[in-house]
């Protein structure tokens, strides 16, 4: 039975990793700062869950013992967490090489490498601290998930406009899609390359104002559609239509289809 390490376990892709994985029969260790107690809904029955920070060290010893493959769904977004991220993702990987971990996958954005917004670049930076690790690595690039979208949509709404960046395109994928993408890649029999790169993006690509509606339709919303302009890193990012990937179009759960799935919560 393979034994997967999830690091960031907790987080939106890492609990669908989690849950695919033990439903697939694989041993699975969570790798968290703060695992959820007993009997929470964000802990998985059949999952062994370990307080560890890879901003230290703490605690990976004993999360990473015994396992065939690491999959580090970490995130960093702000702050201290975003200016360390590159740095806690070496951590984590040379507690593996000591673990004797011979595989890491690792979760990235799709162009990464070609943005220079800082949440981007320090995605772009942890794929080099894994090209340059002693594993068999491999950096899954996805484009934006479903729920970037509908919280961008819901926290404008509150103002009563629907936010629609002008001349932005998406392609939106779910995260149960990208996590079964992960585990594909962490159950691979070695291939003896250093380094790779996979892109995954979602089933369809439409001007955001097609999105809005989508969601506008699926939640009953009043508010209002509104183009508008996204000056900086990001906007030029969008325009330059760089979260994209036409060519790897993933046939799965399309952003009606996730929408309708969440109507509850939305």
């Amino acid at each position: 039975m393979t034994r997967i390490c999830v690091a960031g376990g907790t987080g939106q892709v890492g609990r669908e990793v989690v849950r695919q994985a033990v439903a697939a029969g694989s041993g699975v260790a969570v790798l968290s700062r703060n695992p959820p107690p007993a009997g929470d809904p964000a802990r998985t029955a059949g999952a062994e869950y370990f307080p560890a920070d890879v901003t230290t060290g703490a605690g990976l010893a004993a999360a990473l013992a015994g396992a065939d493959v690491v999959i580090d769904c970490l995130e960093g977004r702000s702050g201290k967490a975003l200016k360390d991220f590159a740095d806690g993702g070496a951590r984590l990987l040379a507690a593996a090489q000591d673990a004797g971990v011979p595989r890491a996958v690792v979760l990235s954005i799709v162009n990464c490498d070609r943005s220079s917004f800082g949440y981007y670049a320090s995605k772009a930076a942890k794929e080099l601290v894994y090209e340059r690790s002693g594993l068999e690595t491999v950096a899954l690039r996805a484009t934006q998930f479903h729920s970037l979208l509908a919280t961008t949509f819901a926290a404008g709404s509150k103002l009563r406009i629907i936010p629609v960046v002008a001349g932005a395109r998406f392609q939106p994928i779910a995260p149960a899609d990208v996590a079964a993408a992960l585990l594909e890649e962490a159950l691979k029999p070695a291939t003896g390359r250093r380094h790779s790169v996979r892109t995954v993006g979602g089933p369809e690509i439409h001007g955001m104002g097609e999105f809005a509606r989508q969601w506008k339709a699926a939640t009953g919303s009043r508010a209002r559609p509104v183009r508008l302009p996204l000056p900086g890193a990001m906007g030029k990012y969008l325009r330059a239509g760089l979260n994209l990937a036409p060519e790897e179009r993933h046939a799965g759960e399309t952003f009606s289809g996730w929408l309708a799935k969440k109507a509850d919560s939305l």
